[in-house]
């Protein structure tokens, strides 16, 4: 159970309130809007209605206390850069700022924010990739080249074992666990046999992975 500042309660950080609550983590929210603040109160364990631009209020959380601090501010990227700074200079162990466009993620960065989110971004990224192939289900971007993705067994492949087919030797991709009614296995082997009712969760460079399934 991790201790985590989460200022600003728009849509991103609602939802995020409510992911942080679901994992048991400690939550104190922040908003300067009192109907924000209220609705949150059942998905975190305290809230506060204050403005995080300001040094005071910020210091009066005692933010060196929390394992990680969100920025989820939206539509103010002043106040969001301020209240980074603040977050760093008044001791923050790790602040997580939201950024909208990336010249925003290039100014957090240099001035107060460990690491940069930029939702939209990242759900066009996993959007294009899963909706523009029939083959995809799911994807987790790892770095500009590489990635995780849960992909269907191709007809070809079914009844062989993973170690016959040898995509790793082919291609550098790794199989590392196949999903069948829902449930995930990872526990594979090169002997494992791979079935048409399956989906395989597989790590690999981008490109790799378009050439092996011919995407």
């Amino acid at each position: 159970m991790k201790s985590v500042l989460l200022i600003g309660l728009n849509n991103f950080g609602m939802r995020l309130a409510k992911q942080l609550h679901d994992l048991g983590h400690e939550v104190l929210a922040v908003d300067k809007n009192e109907e924000r603040v209220s609705r949150a109160l059942p998905f975190v364990t305290d809230a506060q209605i204050g403005d995080s631009t300001e040094e005071a209020f910020l210091r009066s959380l005692g933010v060196n206390n929390f394992d990680v601090c969100f920025v989820a501010i939206a539509c103010d990227f002043q106040s969001s850069l301020e209240t980074a700074t603040l977050l760093k200079e008044l001791g923050a162990k790790l602040v997580i700022s939201r950024a909208d466009r990336d010249v925003q993620a290039k100014f957090l960065l240099r001035n107060g924010a460990d690491e940069v989110i930029d939702p939209e971004k990242q759900i066009a990224e996993w959007a294009a990739i899963r909706y523009t192939s029939r083959h995809i289900l799911d994807y987790i971007k790892l770095d500009e080249a590489h990635g995780i993705f849960e992909i269907t067994v191709p007809a070809d492949w079914a009844g062989q074992s993973i170690g016959r087919i040898d995509i790793r030797k082919k291609y550098g991709i790794n199989i590392m666990g196949v999903r069948e009614n829902g449930q995930m296995n990872l526990s594979v082997t090169p002997e494992t046999v791979l079935r048409a009712c399956q989906t395989m969760l597989v790590l690999g460079e981008h490109r790799a992975v378009r050439k092996c399934f011919r995407i």
